[in-house]
């Protein structure tokens, strides 16, 4: 039979004691489990309850009979080629979609518009604040290196040369010393104290990576609703500039009558003061349009400037399609939820770090290396010293301060837990709040269409009866003036249309991921 032999010098023994040692750490971390059940997530369904059923039926009939281009009682509608000139774009105005069910919620494809997603690019690219939260992410995952270096050997190498005099009684010695060791020292982690505080700095970087896609989910929120207003005030000038066209037209008219004896004097009036709105309208709209500009490009990361277009807010519209119900688990992908999760783990590790300060240390520390006068024959066999010790520290009396670090921890994961639970119920309010403001919207964007379209033929009607002499002036400027505010008004509520599915979206979570914050 083979002998094996095993080297007993001191450094083997001293590795071997390390390594045998070192495999006994199978005990469990003390302190409670840092395992978090999820709460039971409902499915968050959009609610009319607030409007009684006759109303529903009314609004959902409106959007029926604009998809199909009829009236709501459901009969085709035959007019005079004039009047389905007139009402072009009336029935070109989108309808909103609905879907039953509920697949992967691609974040701002519902959109469907490519100047969009290159704007988030650039903004997820360029943002400082983004910029910001992924160093603090770097931050923190070295920081958890830091925390997670106390598992294993500190080793350190040490030198020194020194000139030394020391008196033994009337006896003094004199001698030079040159020293080279390396230092090992080792605590063992029994009790998992330090397995508990790397699992704390790893939970701390997860919830720092979360805050991190928070702020990179707020980021391309606000680039779309900003750039969802950028697109509505286009609009609004569009319409104000067409409206002041129209209306130098119909003044261009009654002068002409004027001229010819068919009117007084006050109906050109009139209509020469009703040019003063949609011109003041024009100057306005344009401020508020290049003010917009800058805003985005602010978020952008870039100077003020021009910002590049893509879809309009009415083929949006159209492209929208957003489920009548969600499942509640979605609200669990959330950044904030998410991180309150992390940090709750992370408290509730450091109550086990807490426990173990309590109970007594086991370390092991060792030296080895060579003493000589000089540095010749420095590594020889001659010079060589070493140390290997076991030491164990028991704390007895801290004046009460271990006891009360322990219940400061399980305060703080108290803490946490109760901000964890907050957060889902503050993340299932605002997914149900932008459920339903997608829906009220909707509601609302339908019947507004439906003003809009209604106004323009009332205004085609009355321009031909004042042109045959049968209306008044009055008539023409009160369907002027209702075609305007009713224009501007479809505008906004297809953009609060447009930003609440943005709402909803951010509400969920969204699917939106950076590099580097994984």
């Amino acid at each position: 039979m083979p002998t094996i032999r095993v080297s007993t010098t001191p450094v083997s023994v001293l590795v071997l004691t390390l390594a045998t040692l070192g495999a006994g750490l199978t005990a469990c971390a003390v302190g409670p489990s840092t395992r978090v059940e999820p709460p039971a997530y409902p499915v968050v369904a959009r609610t009319d309850s607030a409007m009684s059923p006759a109303a529903q039926a009314f609004l959902d009939s409106l959007g029926k009979a604009r998809a199909a281009g009829t009236e709501p009682s459901g009969n085709v509608v035959t007019r005079p080629d004039s009047a389905r000139r007139a009402d072009t774009t009336a029935r070109a105005l989108p309808v909103p979609r609905t879907i039953d069910t509920t697949h992967e919620l691609a974040w701002l494809d519902v959109l469907a518009d490519p100047q969009l997603v290159a704007l988030v690019d650039s903004a997820v690219a360029n943002n400082r604040d983004l910029r910001t939260a992924e160093a603090r992410v770097r931050e923190f995952r070295a920081l958890y290196g830091v925390a997670r270096s106390g598992l294993f050997p500190q080793l350190t190498a040490n030198g020194a040369a020194s000139t030394n005099k020391v008196a033994f009684g009337p006896t003094v010695v004199k001698f030079d010393a040159v020293r080279i060791t390396g230092d090992l020292a080792w605590e063992l982690d029994f009790w998992g104290r330090l397995r508990r505080q790397a699992q704390a700095g790893n939970f701390d970087l997860l919830a720092t990576q979360e805050d991190a896609r928070a702020t990179a989910l707020t980021l391309v929120s606000d680039v779309a609703t900003a750039y969802l207003q950028l697109r509505e005030l286009d609009a609004d000038l569009a319409i104000a500039q067409q409206t002041l066209a129209s209306r130098q037209a119909t003044l261009a008219l009654a002068r002409q009558r004027f001229a010819q004896g068919l009117i007084s004097e006050l109906d050109v009036r009139q209509f020469e003061a009703e040019l003063a709105d949609p011109a003041a309208r024009v100057a306005d709209f344009a401020r508020q349009r290049v003010q917009q500009e800058n805003a985005l490009a602010l978020l952008l990361g870039r100077q003020p400037g021009h910002i590049a277009r893509g879809e309009s807010l009415e083929s949006a519209v159209r492209a929208v399609s957003v489920p009548d119900s969600i499942p509640g688990a979605l609200i669990a992908r959330r950044p904030d939820v998410m991180g309150a999760e992390r940090r709750l783990q992370a408290a509730t590790a450091r109550i086990g770090v807490a426990i173990g300060d309590r109970l007594p240390t086991i370390t092991i520390s060792g030296s080895y290396g060579a003493q000589r006068p000089d540095f010749s024959g420095l590594f020889d066999r001659s010079g060589e010293l070493y140390t290997a010790q076991v030491g164990v520290s028991v704390p007895i009396f801290t004046g009460g301060a271990r006891v009360n670090e322990e219940r400061a921890a399980r305060a703080v994961a108290d803490e946490a837990r109760s901000q964890y639970e907050q957060t889902v119920l503050n993340a299932l309010r605002e997914a149900s709040d932008a459920l339903a403001g997608v829906r009220m919207n909707r509601n609302e964007l339908v019947a507004q269409a439906t003003q809009v379209q209604a106004l323009q033929r009332a205004l085609t009607l009355a321009e031909e009866r004042y042109r045959s002499g049968i209306a008044s002036y009055l008539d023409v400027l009160d369907a002027q003036r209702g075609l305007f505010t009713a224009q501007l008004a479809l505008v906004q509520v297809q953009r609060q249309y447009l930003v609440s599915t943005v709402d909803l979206y951010r509400a969920l979570g969204g699917s939106w991921e950076t590099s580097g914050m994984r």
